[in-house]
């Protein structure tokens, strides 16, 4: 049984992935404690919203430090939407440190004529790691459904896993790097690619576990 931890801290409807987890064959689990972070089998970081209440709400729960560390141990970790952008350094939208795991800043789009901000509805990504099994049997240049006005600017662009262009702006839609994994799209919105995005993560989770087993 693959245990897969959804951080709850206040940050967005948990409902929709805990069900892409749960079809996919794991068992998601909805919490808030460090203790069963550092028990399951891997993490899921959700989150909607504003970058300064996510890490006060993650402070406030005792929850930084058990996230790093269990990063920094090897378990999967999947970010969602603001549970990517909170990996990095700090944002323009607001004051507050960000977790520092990945190095870089969060930038807010460029105001340009015809594009509408926030990113909102449906887009093709660009993938830079084609070979990262959360893409696996994904079509060539899959659409997925954004809702940002801000987005990832990692310092080594080696660890971005993908793209997407809004306007003439060509930005991060996906970091990876070991086993960390964190995307600014909506998998629970993105239909059969987003289900199968989530799956590719599970699969991915019982093939560690499996190695492990072997080993």
């Amino acid at each position: 049984m693959t245990v897969i931890a959804v951080v709850d801290y206040d940050m967005g409807n948990l409902h929709s992935a805990c069900k892409g987890l749960a079809n996919a064959g794991a068992t998601p689990h909805v919490t808030d404690s460090a203790k069963d972070i550092g028990r399951a089998d891997a993490i899921v970081l959700p989150g909607v919203g504003a970058f300064d209440p996510a890490i006060q709400h993650l402070r406030d729960r005792d929850l930084i430090s058990p996230l790093k560390d269990a990063i920094a141990s090897g378990k999967p970790f999947l970010g969602i939407c603001l549970g990517l952008q909170i990996l990095l350094d700090g944002s323009e939208e607001g004051r507050e440190p960000g977790l520092g795991i990945v190095p870089g800043w969060v930038r807010r789009f460029r105001y340009e004529p015809g594009i509408t901000i926030p990113h909102m509805g449906w887009n093709q990504l660009q993938l830079r790691q084609p070979n990262l099994p959360l893409w696996n049997q994904l079509a060539d240049d899959p659409w997925v459904y954004f809702v940002h006005s801000f987005y990832a600017d990692p310092a080594d662009a080696g660890v971005i896993a993908a793209t997407t262009t809004h306007g003439s702006q060509t930005v991060t839609a996906a970091i990876a790097r070991d086993n960390l994994m964190a995307v600014q799209f909506h998998p629970e919105k993105s239909s059969d690619t987003g289900l199968k995005l989530l799956a590719n993560f599970v699969a991915s989770v019982q093939a560690k576990e499996l190695a492990g087993i072997r080993g």
